[in-house]
């Protein structure tokens, strides 16, 4: 959410940051809309005012003026706050600001390669795709799915079941126990007020999964992600600074429509509608955003490090960042089959942006009640790694090797087999 007294003040930077997302904003009609609500606002003030001397002055001659003006501020209010409405609801629809040192491009094709890590697997055959694996050790069900539930949807069997369990305990543990994060198990429906303060609505409510409620004015939907309801948890707080940096995981399964994908990986796990997350959550003091970022980057990339998966980092320009994002991290795992690395986790600072929806708040040195800093990432997908698991460690006979650190999570089994 954007403040109006900032993009009055300086209209040009926000025009400027606006091109950079290449975005066509009507600015001019925001200003004037900024101007008529200011206007109506004075105006009632006024006739307040007005009203209130000839209460004072109890004099019963001027009691018609009285109701006219009552009428008069009546109308007025509902003007103003008609026009304040649809100020707050294209503030409420455009995205943050790029960070300043954020690549510009329209595309995913102006991300910039920040660093890889890990070796690419040499195979003596030809490597299968994760579906292919997992539906010859009769692992994954893909079309049991869809009879059950619909497309997008998968039965994960036995020992894949496992793995997919173990990789979110271990991902909980690292992350608890090594980089410091404090472990929740979160409610997995968030309320629309909810949904707006980390900006999945109004923008995105094509791509929820909205309950069917008795009242319809009560509108609740599935979680997208987990950083949805750990980062609610300050709204409408003013914090004690001395709780910051508060810093949360979770795994949960996550439900998204995945509208405008239509076509897209449209076999297999990369793309599903319900899938199992662990997602890191920080708020923090607003001018440490930045380094907290590269700090969660890393707990990202830690788990992929002890996992042996090959990953590249890039910097996201500034037309391929999410919408609340100021500045955004994507890691992608390398996947054989492809011969391409895929997206496996997206970090990103969205500095005040998500404060400002959410009225979350601190008290700085100064004590003065500023915004909180937040940021989300992926720590990691959790179907996404296990298909990396499958077409990195695959065996020519289809056997899939265990990863040395999810071994104690897998009765140390060495190697998944077909049932």
């Amino acid at each position: 959410m954007h403040n109006i007294k900032e993009i009055r003040n300086d209209i040009e930077a926000f025009k400027k940051a606006l091109n950079k997302r290449f975005l066509d904003i009507d600015v001019d009609k925001i200003l004037s809309l900024d101007e008529n609500n200011r206007e109506y606002i004075q105006q009632r003030e006024l006739l307040e005012k007005e009203k209130k001397g000839i209460s004072k002055s109890k004099d019963q001659s001027l009691f018609e003026k009285s109701k006219k003006i009552s009428s008069e501020i009546d109308n007025i209010s509902k003007l103003q706050s008609s026009v304040k409405s649809e100020l707050e609801a294209i503030l409420s629809s455009i995205p943050n600001i790029p960070h300043f040192d954020v690549p510009t491009g329209k595309d995913e094709n102006s991300n910039v390669e920040i660093s890889k890590s890990g070796t690419l697997p040499n195979f003596a055959f030809k490597p299968k795709s994760h579906y292919e694996l997992g539906e010859n050790l009769n692992m994954l069900d893909f079309d049991l799915a869809t009879k059950t539930t619909g497309s997008r949807f998968v039965f994960v069997k036995d020992k894949l079941a496992l793995l997919e369990r173990a990789l979110s305990n271990f991902m909980l543990d690292t992350h608890v126990n090594t980089n410091g994060y404090e472990e929740i198990s979160p409610p997995l429906i968030a309320t629309d007020d909810t949904m707006y303060g980390t900006g999945q609505l109004p923008k995105f409510d094509n791509d929820q999964f909205e309950l069917k409620l008795d009242d319809s004015s009560d509108r609740k939907f599935l979680i997208p992600t987990a950083e949805v309801i750990l980062t609610n948890i300050v709204k409408d707080q003013i914090i004690d600074k001395k709780k910051l940096p508060m810093r949360m995981v979770a795994s949960t399964p996550c439900f998204r429509k995945e509208a405008g994908s239509y076509g897209k990986d449209t076999k297999g796990m990369i793309r599903q509608h319900q899938f199992y997350k662990v997602e890191m959550v920080s708020i923090v003091e607003l001018d440490k955003c930045l380094p907290e970022l590269d700090r969660m980057t890393d707990c990202a990339t830690k788990i992929l490090d002890l996992l042996k998966l090959p990953y590249r980092k890039i910097v996201l320009c500034t037309g391929d960042m999410g919408f609340s994002a100021e500045k955004t991290f994507d890691i992608e795992v390398w996947l054989p089959s492809e011969d391409k690395y895929r997206e496996i986790s997206s970090c990103s600072s969205c500095g005040s942006f998500q404060a400002r929806r959410m009225k979350a708040r601190y008290k700085n040195d100064k004590k003065e009640i500023v915004l909180v800093g937040t940021l989300n990432g992926s720590g990691l997908a959790v179907g996404r790694t296990m298909v990396a698991i499958l077409e990195n460690y695959q065996q020519e006979d289809g056997s899939i090797i265990v990863p040395e650190v999810l071994k104690p999570y897998m009765n140390n089994i060495e190697k998944i087999i077909k049932i």
